[in-house]
């Protein structure tokens, strides 16, 4: 018997992702899947190459009046416009997150929320350019 639950856990299988969607880690931060990885390649290159600045990973909007809280995978503005964007990397829309959309979209004074749909090819693009991972 092991007596650090912390051990316990490092021998538990890890748990599988619902619609198979494969974990990968990209300068130290964990991605929950390669199209989302793939994404924040694209986003930090457009960034180097000033098409938008100030890339956020992860940000929180809370949909206060029902005390639901939406996670977006990114938060970025465009240079040239200085429109904020959020975007959220989906290969599955479930109808938790279309809720979650629409409830989100009703409050105006939230940034324009963008759904980004990656193609297994444009996933291998996007992670061989950014560089070899």
């Amino acid at each position: 018997m092991l007596e650090n639950p912390e051990q316990a856990a490092l021998l538990r299988p890890a748990k599988r992702s619902k619609y198979k969607a494969k974990s990968i880690t990209i300068d130290g931060i964990r991605f929950a899947s390669r199209a989302e990885g793939a994404r924040y390649c694209e986003l930090k290159l457009e960034e180097k190459n000033g098409l938008i600045c100030n890339l956020e990973l992860q940000p929180i909007f809370y949909l206060v009046t029902i005390n639901i809280k939406y996670v977006a995978d990114f938060r970025y503005q465009e240079t040239e416009t200085a429109k904020i964007i959020v975007e959220d990397v989906k290969g599955v829309e479930t109808p938790v997150f279309r809720l979650k959309r629409k409830l989100y979209e009703s409050f105006p004074d939230y940034p324009e929320l963008r759904i980004v749909k990656m193609s297994g090819r444009r996933v291998g693009i996007a992670l061989s350019v950014y560089g070899s991972i």
